[in-house]
């Protein structure tokens, strides 16, 4: 345990911290996919939201619609109200595709939609996972807790260990060398911003509803490296804060394949080289990648030490063979895959609620 302050503002746990906080004032927003919908960690997340009781639950649904039915039912279920949002209802997809929005599903986008939705009724907005087996009631309360004492941008943070090894293995071995890399070739503050959070990859975060509507998540994965890219234009240093969830565990992806954490991270690193495109940062990205395996493999032996300090398992070599699979990532980014912040796009929040709301009526004979 520590009590260490940081470039931002950093809240400890010191021993099972649940602060009075203004849930009531908040819209939780969790994405969730028709294949994950009855896991025992979503089950778990919902249970307990209910006893948390904020303001609104709205659960960011990208499903097929023969799973539509059985989704709704299964989220009536619980103690708590929560909506349901159909993010790639067909009539979604029209409304998005007759405002210059249409192209490629994915959390990104699913996201963005319920957050455009949850900052038109709520003055802050908890964003989190569902796939948590650690989920408890205090998550919600420390996302929200600095919200009402002068920080507009919150960011989760927690330790990825179970099974008695190292998890968090795109943030370890990609994210954070990276980002090291970057900052011993550039002085600029966004660099210094983005390596300021523990965990900049966590999923879990809290924002006002001004914050909320200026972000631009991509599409897809990247959601939370493009986060803090606007986050920081948004609320800057002091504005920020990150907060202690404790430990972590949920379920883990393989490394190569579809949807695997090799393409997550050409995702991720798309959404970083456009954050810092857009701040004026001019990256070499062949200096970078070499710099990014030189500083990765320093972190491999460091996390080695640290494991085996605490009787942990760790293969080392197969670290090193995830750095040199994700170093192919340090490159141009592709596309600029980013939704329009709320702020700024044409589409009526209400109109998506409405043609989520007639799609999942057509679907489930109601």
């Amino acid at each position: 345990m520590e009590y260490v302050q940081e470039r931002v503002a950093t809240l400890h746990d010191f021993g099972g911290a649940t602060p009075d906080a203004p849930v009531d004032r908040a819209t939780v927003v969790v994405p969730l996919t028709g294949r994950d919908h009855a896991s025992l960690a979503a089950e778990r997340v919902l249970s307990t939201l209910g006893k948390v009781d904020p303001a609104s639950v709205l659960v960011a649904l990208r499903a097929d619609e023969g799973q539509v039915a059985a989704v709704r039912e299964w989220v009536d279920s619980f103690p708590v109200d929560a909506d349901l949002l159909w993010c790639n209802a067909p009539t979604v997809e029209t409304r998005l595709a007759e405002h210059g929005l249409g192209g490629p599903g994915g959390k990104g986008r699913d996201v963005w939609l319920a957050l455009g939705v949850a900052a038109a009724r709520s003055d802050y907005v908890v964003v989190h996972d569902a796939d948590a087996t650690t989920y408890g009631p205090e998550q919600v309360p420390r996302l929200a807790f600095p919200l009402a004492h002068g920080y507009s941008f919150v960011k989760g943070y927690y330790a990825r260990v179970e099974n008695d090894r190292l998890y968090g293995r795109l943030c370890r071995l990609f994210y954070e060398p990276v980002v090291a890399a970057l900052d011993e070739a550039h002085d600029h503050p966004l660099v210094d911003y983005l390596g300021a959070f523990r965990y900049g990859l966590a999923g879990e975060f809290a924002a006002t509803g001004e914050v909320v509507e200026q972000l631009r998540p991509p599409r897809g994965w990247g959601l939370e490296v493009g986060t803090l890219g606007d986050a920081f234009a948004s609320a800057g240093f002091a504005g920020s804060a990150q907060v202690d969830l404790g430990v972590h565990e949920h379920d883990h992806r393989a490394v190569g394949g579809p949807q695997g954490l090799t393409d997550m991270a050409d995702q991720v690193a798309a959404a970083l080289f456009l954050a810092l495109a857009d701040a004026g940062v001019d990256v070499d990205y062949a200096d970078l990648r070499d710099r990014y395996r030189e500083t990765a493999r320093r972190l491999v032996d460091q996390y080695g030490s640290d494991a085996a300090f605490n009787g942990l398992e760790y293969d080392p070599a197969a670290e090193r063979d995830q750095v040199d699979a994700y170093a192919e990532a340090v490159a141009p980014p592709a596309g600029d895959s980013r939704m329009p912040s709320w702020a700024e796009t044409p589409l009526a929040v209400e109109s998506v609620r409405a043609a989520s709301r007639d799609a999942m009526d057509d679907v489930t004979d109601r």
